[in-house]
């Protein structure tokens, strides 16, 4: 099966995913571009991304949203130095899409990843049960599942399809070996009535049955829980926590650290426990404000690594209730 053949299936509703031209064309662009960097070593590829985006990155409007939540962050630090974050953080992000061309070469090298503790979390992964893995755009978070497949789990992972289908069919094809149980498209057209549930059935019963479910877990949802990050809040679903409280699976967190400015990583993961008060909503918010809690520790050891532009603050009552005093009326 090809391709578009795969794309048809994936996408069905021909009114939302059809094959466009300009889907074609996108798709025939990144053919040529992993076909280029097929033949360049890895620390090559990921060194021409790094200096594309260094010089794109700071253009784009999420660089403004990117400033803004730095500001947020890191207040007590000057503009000049958010800035060099920012910077930074365009070039490690160049460096992640241009990796992600050959993520298969970069996966298949032992000597790129090295896991912290390593006896601990292979002993571990040997223990039967259900385990929900959060990670986080950090580094190269397309390989922070990795450790998982080495360990001889059978990691399905879940991601938000791509608009364009005949990438998107692209994307699952290249990431078999990452995710030997396959991948799961959150968010997906397939409930009639629009839910979502028969999404969230597939992931419940992936985690039961294949053990290992991986989410990248710090994406901004505005139908999220508002959850305390880096000194205000944000909205995150609370769906990891949800899936690990209902099926009693472990949760592990995972970052993968870049080293310096190559195409070699550290992975580092931690357990944390899951509340059972039997108020399952109320357990699932406190398990999310837990992972965030350490994923805010993560992110200020090395913000550079992260990427900044994907959270958007909201207002908490009290900052609600002076800014409706500062400005009455407003709509």
């Amino acid at each position: 099966m090809d391709v578009v053949q795969q794309a048809m299936v994936v996408s069905p509703t021909p009114s939302a995913q059809r094959i466009r031209l300009r889907h074609r064309i996108e798709y025939a662009g990144l053919r040529i571009a992993v076909a280029v960097a097929r033949r360049l070593p890895v620390e090559a590829v990921a060194g021409i991304g790094a200096l594309v985006m260094g010089v794109i990155g700071p253009r784009l409007r999420q660089n403004r949203r990117a400033l803004a939540n730095l500001a947020v962050a890191f207040p007590d630090r000057s503009a000049d130095e958010r800035a060099a974050i920012a910077r930074r953080m365009w070039a490690n992000m160049g460096r992640t899409y241009a990796e992600t061309l050959i993520i298969d070469r970069v996966a298949a090298d032992a000597s790129r990843l090295a896991l912290v503790d390593a006896p601990l979390w292979r002993a571990k992964t040997s223990e039967p049960g259900p385990v929900v893995c959060c990670s986080l755009h950090m580094g190269n978070w397309e390989v922070a599942a990795q450790p998982l497949g080495i360990f001889g789990r059978q990691a399905a992972g879940v991601y938000k399809p791509l608009d364009n289908p005949l990438i998107d069919a692209w994307l699952r094809t290249t990431r078999n070996g990452l995710y030997p149980g396959g991948l799961l498209g959150k968010g997906l057209r397939d409930d009639a009535d629009g839910t979502g549930q028969r999404t969230a059935r597939q992931l419940i019963e992936r985690a039961r049955n294949a053990g290992a479910l991986c989410f990248i877990a710090d994406h901004f949802d505005r139908r999220g829980e508002p959850i305390p990050f880096m000194g205000r809040t944000a909205r995150f679903t609370t769906a990891p926590a949800m899936i690990a409280r209902h099926v009693g699976a472990r949760v592990w967190l995972a970052r993968c650290r870049r080293i310096g400015i190559s195409s070699r990583f550290a992975i580092d993961v931690v357990e944390i426990q899951t509340p059972n008060t039997g108020d399952r909503k109320a357990d699932a918010i406190a398990l999310t404000a837990r992972i965030f809690a350490q994923f805010e520790a993560w992110i200020r050891g090395e913000p550079e690594q992260w990427m900044w532009w994907n959270t958007r603050w909201v207002a908490t009552s009290a900052e609600a209730q002076d800014a409706e005093a500062a400005c009455p009326g407003r709509a």
